[in-house]
């Protein structure tokens, strides 16, 4: 037991992820048919590709596309492995979010490319906000909001979780994320939390959403993880650890560098089994330089 004056070890460790340097760095899913969905990402949502991989002896390729630099800005690494051309999105993963500041020309621009528009663009019920929903190729839904410049577009990735304020301690606990908002809407039956590093208007924010008694998703095969930025890996994973003993999930990959890479990283479960990695400030930088 700490004596008087002195700090519990667990409760100075977990101050760590409210000091610790973070921010969302990309997010990984997979597709079947990557020159198509670069294509439609392209076209119809003005992001860039800012790189592309081929690993033909691991079997898959990557591509990388974004509204900035990936030094500054949240991503998307696509994923295609050799020969599956399509994936079971589940029914835990949501949508997500793109904004923009001419939503109605950004949905015919995608009708006319032959995109699926699933709403019209109109203002969100009992709000202001102007949104519209549309699906990629793949079947992956975009929310799309009307909102003035922002300096991160890719702004959104709503995942449906069972109990939302364990889902809230758990990111504000292991991951040092603040929640944002919340609002409850017992008419529709369903909560919303947004949770993040920064204001969701400036930044890429989590949007978890609870649907009235229901407590269980199926995960599928496309969706695979976040990735966040960290200063210290190990200490990262020290604290994850802690939580996961309280509110529930696991490590799946213990603190170290990847083979090969060099770039340590981390990754980890949350108590409904949404996968994050943890990835070393520093290294992410150097694999980055290595890669132009």
């Amino acid at each position: 037991m700490a004596e008087a004056g002195q700090v519990a070890p667990n409760a100075e460790l977990l101050e760590w992820p409210k000091k610790d340097k973070r921010r969302f760095l990309h997010v990984v899913y997979r597709v079947g048919d990557l020159d198509r969905t670069i294509k439609f990402y392209t076209e119809c949502f003005g992001m860039k590709l800012l790189r592309k991989r081929d690993i033909p002896e691991e079997k898959y390729s990557n591509a990388f596309l974004g509204y900035g630099s990936e030094e500054s800005n949240f991503v998307i690494e696509l994923t295609y492995n050799y020969g599956v051309t399509s994936y079971d999105i589940g029914t835990g993963f949501g949508h997500f979010g793109i904004a923009t500041q001419d939503i109605y020309k950004m949905v015919e621009d995608i009708r006319a490319k032959g995109g699926t528009i699933t709403r019209e663009p109109g203002p969100v019920k009992g709000g202001k906000t102007v949104i519209a929903f549309v699906k990629d190729p793949d079947g992956y839904t975009f929310e799309l909001l009307q909102r003035d410049p922002t300096p991160e577009p890719l702004c959104q990735i709503m995942l449906r979780v069972g109990d939302l304020d364990r889902s809230i301690k758990f990111y504000e606990k292991a991951l040092g994320m603040k929640l944002l908002r919340r609002t409850d809407r017992p008419e529709q039956k369903y909560s919303v939390a947004m949770v993040g590093y920064a204001d969701e208007y400036e930044t890429t924010v989590l949007e978890l959403t609870y649907n009235y008694g229901v407590t269980e998703y199926t995960k599928g095969n496309a969706y695979a993880q976040v990735a966040i930025s960290t200063d210290d890996v190990y200490k990262s994973a020290e604290v994850v650890n802690l939580v996961n003993q309280e509110l529930g999930g696991k490590i799946t990959r213990q603190p170290g560098p990847i083979p090969g890479i060099n770039t340590k990283i981390t990754s980890f479960l949350d108590p409904d089994g949404w996968k994050t990695v943890l990835v070393d400030n520093e290294d992410f930088l150097k694999e980055l330089q290595k890669e132009e």
